[in-house]
């Protein structure tokens, strides 16, 4: 399990992040029509899972506005924005906001994906929500980068994420 904090008090997650070098686990998660997207609808493109507890609190917040900002540009990448808030949620966030070029799905039925991915929190005041983290796949399903951000109220390094697949 990985040990990361949040306001400086120590929380678990479900385990470490997968490998780099490995497969990436598949998924079945909650589009915001409430029909299902797994790993194999994305095939043909990079891809970077940014993972967090909730849509409605700033720091996630700030990644889906961050990250729709740089993947504007982005020809063969697909951001999608996981967490275990209901779609309506994802859904109304991003339409207030004017977000288009991100992917919000959702963990709410199973909470399968926070555990395969071992992004889950076992412990503290967000138990069973996700941990804040990014996962970057290549074309083929590969992971290329991970970074389990060690502290939750702080962003992710959005640099390093879409420079791995350079």
């Amino acid at each position: 399990m990985a040990t990361i904090t949040l306001k400086g008090n120590t929380l678990q997650t479900a385990g470490e992040l997968p490998e780099i070098g490995s497969k990436a686990p598949d998924f079945e998660l909650v589009k915001n029509d409430l029909s299902t997207a797994t790993l194999k609808d994305f095939e043909g493109f990079n891809l970077i899972l940014n993972i967090f507890p909730s849509v409605d609190t700033g720091i996630c917040a700030a990644s889906v506005r961050e990250f729709n900002k740089q993947a504007a540009s982005l020809t063969d990448t697909k951001v999608v924005c996981i967490s275990r808030d209901l779609p309506f949620a994802q859904e109304r966030f991003c339409g207030a906001e004017g977000i288009e070029n991100v992917i919000n799905l959702s963990d709410f039925r199973t909470g399968k994906f926070g555990k395969d991915y071992e992004v889950e929190m076992t412990s503290g005041p967000l138990k069973a929500l996700h941990s804040r983290a990014i996962v970057v796949l290549d074309k083929e399903g590969t992971v290329r980068y991970t970074e389990q951000v060690p502290e939750i109220v702080q962003e992710p390094d959005y640099t390093a994420a879409l420079n791995a697949l350079k």
